[in-house]
């Protein structure tokens, strides 16, 4: 009996190493494990159940990639990672908290399950769905296309761009353009998620409309757009006023959105240091 356990459990070893960890009850009862075998090695801690019918090998702390082939696999034949799921699976987005999304056909009925969202697609075609690390997952383009209305406009500005970014095209979609709007919340954001402190918004400072300032440390921020900014004229005006601000002692930085996703450690600790008081140096004079 000892032998027979010691063979199934390789054979259990081998299927999970080529899962990311998991295995399904079918995969089980093909490597000879009957729901006993199961009973017994989930008492022992040796298989921790996931989903109905899916189980994690030797312990529960398993990577993004076996959650989300855990979910696939817990959905069903058919079923493919999707939404804000299969982004980060492409690293188009970081992993998103809640459930793992996955998507099957119209006609499929799945119940409910923890830990799962599951959607029904009349769309959803063969040539939508792809494989990346062994996992089931919808296409680039279609994944950009099913996160357009599930996430913050900013996320999926950032999703397209890293897209574009390593070479997948989305062409239906076309290029999203930044608004006045979308640039003020991106960066109320940005200073709530680095601890800054919330500027006033549209506030005329001696005479110019600026997007955001702060009295106290005298800064200005702009959040230039090249929708708003562009041609030698608006480059010129932009760059006087920044001109007379600092003749009135105020401090201007000026970002674009993408710097805003693309580099925000940077850009929070030009804006401490823009906010920081200068440090005044104080000699002692020489008596004679």
């Amino acid at each position: 009996m000892s032998e027979l356990r010691s063979t199934a459990d390789a054979a259990i070893a081998r299927i999970a190493a080529r899962q990311h960890g998991v295995v399904t009850v079918t995969q089980l009862a093909q490597a000879g494990i009957d729901k006993d075998g199961v009973r017994w090695r989930v008492g022992r801690g040796r298989l921790h159940r996931l989903h109905r019918g899916v189980y994690a090998v030797g312990h529960r702390s398993l990577s993004w990639r076996g959650r989300w082939l855990a979910a696939v696999l817990a959905a069903g034949h058919g079923a493919v990672l999707s939404h804000s799921s299969a982004a980060a699976l492409w690293r188009f987005l970081r992993p998103l908290p809640g459930p793992v999304h996955v998507t099957v056909g119209a006609a499929v009925r799945r119940k409910p399950r923890p830990g799962l969202r599951i959607h029904r697609s009349r769309s959803l075609a063969r040539g939508d769905i792809t494989y990346r690390h062994g996992i089931a997952v919808t296409t680039p383009a279609r994944t950009i296309e099913d996160i357009r209305d599930e996430v913050e406009p900013y996320l999926f500005r950032r999703a397209l761009r890293q897209a574009e970014l390593v070479g997948h095209r989305v062409p239906h979609l076309g290029r999203v353009k930044r608004t006045r709007s979308d640039l003020e919340l991106l960066f109320l954001a940005f200073c709530d998620e680095h601890g800054l402190s919330r500027p006033l918004v549209n506030r005329r400072v001696h005479g110019h409309r600026v997007d955001f300032f702060w009295p106290e440390q005298r800064l200005v921020v702009e959040t230039d757009s090249w929708e708003y900014h562009r041609g030698s004229v608006a480059f010129e005006d932009d760059h006087g006023r920044d001109l007379e601000l600092r003749a009135h002692g105020i401090t201007t930085r000026r970002y674009t959105g993408d710097q805003l996703e693309t580099a925000p450690e940077e850009i929070a600790a030009d804006l401490r240091a823009a906010m920081t008081p200068p440090r005044v140096l104080v000699t002692e004079a020489k008596t004679a």
